[in-house]
């Protein structure tokens, strides 16, 4: 396990929650996860947010990242640009309490909806071709690579020292070689002063040692380790004896 980075001052130290007046029986705040959480406080180099399908993890990392003033399609700061309203109402509920660092830039990049932010980087890039912005993004229309190729390509161009990144599933592209080049790529982006936010599947991401996470489940949210989400457990079972498994697995009694 490599040593622990140490730690930078966040530019988001925690999100508190308020749900006064609000019905537990409507989403999302019907989801436990939303239901029990007061404050959530984030690392500040890495902040993962795992759980089952349906826990509630893409809706509060979508959340964060608009109550941090990002579209909630995706994109930076700047991008204000909707195809159809899927975010719920659950960042109106949070408050993030700044630390004293103020962030240069950021992005959220959000997998489900990747391709629209592919098609806005290209719309203003035919608006007003002298402005570079294509060349942010690695001088290649993002719609002319493969979704994983894009993916890491924005990452490269256009991730930048001293900012605030907010990912959704980014793993839902990459191959496991791919998913440790990102790695890779998130140490660099820490060491150079960044704080990300990640709701992910892949326990290759889960891996960064220098950060905190949160299981999400219907029973609320509570710190683990990543060797002690059922991500790595049926991963590592499978892996090790996948005969077992999968006799297990396709067995007709």
């Amino acid at each position: 396990m490599p040593s622990r980075l140490p730690t930078t001052v966040p530019f988001v130290e925690r999100a508190v929650l308020r749900l006064e007046g609000v019905s537990v029986d409507e989403y999302p705040f019907c989801l436990g996860a939303v239901r029990s959480v007061e404050a959530i406080r984030l690392h500040p180099s890495v902040t993962y947010l795992v759980g089952e399908n349906g826990s509630g993890k893409s809706t509060l990392v979508e959340a964060l990242a608009v109550a941090a003033g990002f579209n909630a399609e995706g994109g930076t700061k700047n991008f204000n640009f909707a195809t159809s309203r899927t975010d719920s109402d659950l960042h109106q509920r949070l408050t993030l309490v700044r630390g004293a660092r103020r962030e240069r830039d950021g992005f959220f990049l959000r997998a489900e909806s990747f391709c629209n932010v592919a098609t806005e980087v290209d719309a203003l890039e035919a608006v007003d071709p002298g402005t570079g912005m294509l060349e942010a993004y690695g001088g290649k229309s993002l719609h002319h690579q493969s979704h994983g190729e894009s993916f890491l390509s924005l990452v490269q161009n256009r991730f930048n020292k001293d900012s605030l990144f907010f990912l959704d599933e980014p793993e839902s592209a990459l191959s496991p070689s791919r998913q440790l080049v990102l790695l890779a790529e998130i140490h660099r982006l820490v060491r150079s002063g960044c704080q990300f936010v990640i709701a992910t599947h892949s326990p290759i991401l889960m891996s960064y040692p220098d950060s905190s996470m949160y299981w999400l489940s219907p029973e609320g949210v509570e710190e683990r380790d990543w060797t002690e989400t059922e991500h790595f457990q049926v991963m590592k079972a499978f892996m090790l004896r996948p005969e077992i498994v999968l006799r297990n697995l396709l067995s007709e009694d």
